[in-house]
């Protein structure tokens, strides 16, 4: 559980630390994609390894006890009572998304989300061919809300027959309460409209915040909702590809699991498998340890914005290791605030606009990386700004 430890990377075909073929500059921090710099827990490394060294891989099978490793991480966890029918194994919550696009709506079918949001969810609507809605959160002060008003609005009017729920939330770091979540859920409801409910980020929530499983608010909730899930944020495991979307519905699962039968789909590689059963049985003290260290370094850069970077807003963090900041104050257009970042600063952040126009202006940082590595990262940051405001 050593998380300081600064960790090379380079030379092992991470998407991360790729400057050459992203065209970044060679010494650039990467503080991007979602992806930590920490190692994984070491019983999944040992449990591995164990299996590496036996030497041959063939075809397996899911064992009870990977069901039941999933079920207590759920109900230990989330509060949540899941039976094993409802768990499909799946490679990841993206695919997840895109079958359940395909099984239950046709094209030109409005299909919403609320931006800014993770990108993939934009571009599974538009590579299906059904009609992206969009009802933008509301920034208030330094946090997002829904606006429930425009959800029933667009629902109404723009046909809309699948709603894509990022919760906890990435980019803004929202944690839902039960009240906003039940909201959103009985509009949806009242117009027979499918939630799907990306829940990949549950896990990481900060002290003083609850993240509520949607699903288990109630038997209404549970049965016109499609949880998906996954230990590889949690656990630093994307990738080894495993994903359990949890559909208690029979109807609504049959369905889904005939449309995933027939694109193909395997349930997931012989490794994902092992590295989900043992991090869910035994990672719970490394996930304390990480959350605690998580924490520490998100209130180190919230300090240090308020001391030497006050320009650079941060939107309240309350999930995710996912920082949102506001550079709407230095008045630069989104392609100088790259080109700034990057040349000047010398860090890779994610683009703001990338999750939606919604986010023009607003940069993401991944923080899931040495303390080191941040304090560099906004020294090199306070440095870059006092050359540009003098």
């Amino acid at each position: 559980m050593d998380f300081d430890t600064m960790i090379d990377r380079l030379h092992t075909d991470s998407i991360k630390y790729n400057m050459k073929e992203a065209n970044m500059p060679e010494d650039v921090i990467p503080l991007w994609v979602a992806d930590m710099d920490f190692l994984a827990p070491e019983p999944v490394i040992k449990a591995l390894r164990n299996r590496v060294n036996h030497g041959i891989y063939g075809y397996s099978r899911f064992s009870a006890s990977y069901y039941e490793a999933v079920i207590r991480w759920m109900k230990d966890r989330h509060d949540w009572e899941v039976k094993r029918d409802w768990i499909l194994v799946m490679p990841g919550v993206i695919p997840a998304i895109n079958v359940a696009i395909q099984a239950f709506t046709n094209k030109g079918d409005g299909v919403l989300i609320q931006q800014p949001v993770y990108h993939p969810f934009r571009q599974a609507v538009l590579n299906n061919g059904r009609k992206l809605v969009n009802s933008p959160l509301i920034l208030e002060g330094n946090r997002y809300r829904m606006n429930l008003e425009d959800v029933e609005k667009k629902i109404i009017s723009e046909n809309v027959k699948l709603f894509i729920l990022c919760s906890p939330h990435n980019p803004v770091g929202r944690v839902w309460s039960k009240q906003e979540l039940m909201d959103v859920a009985d509009i949806c409801i009242k117009h027979d409209v499918l939630i799907v409910v990306d829940e990949i980020h549950h896990d990481i929530v900060y002290p003083q915040f609850t993240h509520t499983v949607l699903a288990s608010l109630g038997e209404p909730y549970q049965n016109h909702t499609i949880t998906c899930t996954a230990p590889t944020k949690t656990f630093n495991l994307a990738g080894l590809q495993v994903a359990n979307i949890i559909i208690p519905n029979e109807s609504l699962r049959r369905t889904f699991r005939h449309h995933l039968m027939s694109l193909g789909f395997p349930p997931t590689n012989l490794f994902g498998r092992i590295a989900c059963e043992v991090a869910y049985r035994e990672g719970g003290a490394w996930l304390d340890a990480l959350l605690r260290y998580l924490d520490k370094n998100r209130r180190f850069v919230q300090d240090y914005l308020m001391t030497n970077l006050t320009p650079i807003q941060l939107v309240e963090p309350e999930a995710t290791y996912l920082l949102w900041l506001d550079f709407r104050n230095l008045g630069l257009s989104h392609e100088d605030l790259e080109r700034f970042l990057v040349y000047e600063a010398k860090l890779w952040l994610n683009q703001g606009k990338m999750f939606g126009d919604e986010g023009e202006g607003f940069f993401r940082m991944n923080i899931a990386t040495p303390k080191k590595r941040l304090q560099d990262a906004l020294y090199q940051l306070k440095k870059a700004l006092d050359r540009l405001m003098r």
